[in-house]
């Protein structure tokens, strides 16, 4: 199970907004070079986003899938990237003081990730959520929204 937190210097709802915008999802989500809202009203229950990924001089289509959303505290979303498999990840916002402490939480469901899960997969996992983290700190805190006076 990798979960993995940081504190970002925005208000929850500056932070769901990042979140909400299916062409922000390229931005913070490590690997992703292109992403666009496919089905519904992103990031309502049940929308989807397409997008592409890149390992090296390979590119992997795949599509993301809202399995539960409540706004501004909680999105969950189960990952399906093709060939490499798909995966759970739960994102839960606490308002810590004025900003927001986020949470990451994935697991492998299926293909190879799901039948090969083990601590070398974790560590790879911890690596990447704490590049995503970094990556989703970076994009909300620089929206214009999450601009603060005194900073």
């Amino acid at each position: 199970m990798a979960v993995r937190h940081r504190l970002i210097e925005c208000t929850p709802e500056e932070l769901w907004a990042v979140l909400a915008d299916g062409f922000r999802y390229q931005d913070w989500v490590v690997g992703t070079a292109h992403s666009r809202p496919a089905a519904g009203n992103w990031p309502e229950v049940g929308s989807m986003i397409e997008y592409t990924v890149r390992l090296g001089p390979w590119d992997f289509s795949g599509h993301t899938v809202v399995r539960h959303s409540d706004p501004p505290r909680a999105l969950e979303l189960e990952v399906d990237s093709g060939r490499l498999g798909t995966a759970r990840v739960a994102i839960e916002v606490r308002r810590w003081g004025p900003d927001s402490l986020v949470v990451v939480d994935e697991h492998p469901l299926r293909g190879p990730g799901g039948r090969l899960h083990n601590a070398g997969l974790e560590a790879l996992l911890q690596l990447r959520h704490r590049s995503m983290l970094s990556r989703l700190a970076e994009v909300a805190e620089q929206a214009p929204h999450g601009a603060r006076t005194g900073s």
